[in-house]
């Protein structure tokens, strides 16, 4: 599954290899992810064609979460999950736990809509109330 890039020196597009290794949906969105500066090369910001070589690190900024990854195989097409997770070593912090509060404002079935007074209660329960 390895291509002639893991073999040698050579380096792939940044775009294209988060896209392969299932950092990113879409290949597309590999490239806006670049160009809205989310995607960071050994510290630098990263352009969608920018060159990626086996040992660089990989800074993405995702879904509100950073993921940091150091490269360890090239890769210029998309791979099943279990050969993906291996052209990575992922240095990422844990996620942040989930709270346990059950959500605020769920309505029971039926109840119609709400009132002003129960949307201000809801408001202040959530904390964005003015």
């Amino acid at each position: 599954m390895a291509t002639e890039a893991s073999q040698g020196g050579g380096s792939v597009r940044v775009d294209v290899w988060i896209w392969a290794v299932r950092l990113v949906r879409t290949r597309s969105a590999g490239a806006s992810a670049c160009r809205a500066g989310h995607v960071r090369v050994n510290g630098e910001r990263a352009k969608p064609a920018q060159p990626v070589r086996v040992g660089d690190e990989i800074a993405l900024r995702q879904g509100g979460r950073d993921r940091l990854v150091k490269v360890s195989t090239l890769l210029r097409k998309r791979v099943g999950a279990p050969v993906a997770v291996t052209a990575y070593v992922d240095n990422s912090p844990p996620p942040p736990p989930r709270e346990a509060v059950a959500p605020a404002g769920v309505r029971d079935r039926g109840a119609g809509r709400p009132t002003k007074r129960d949307r201000r209660e809801m408001e202040r329960l959530r904390g964005t109330a003015d």
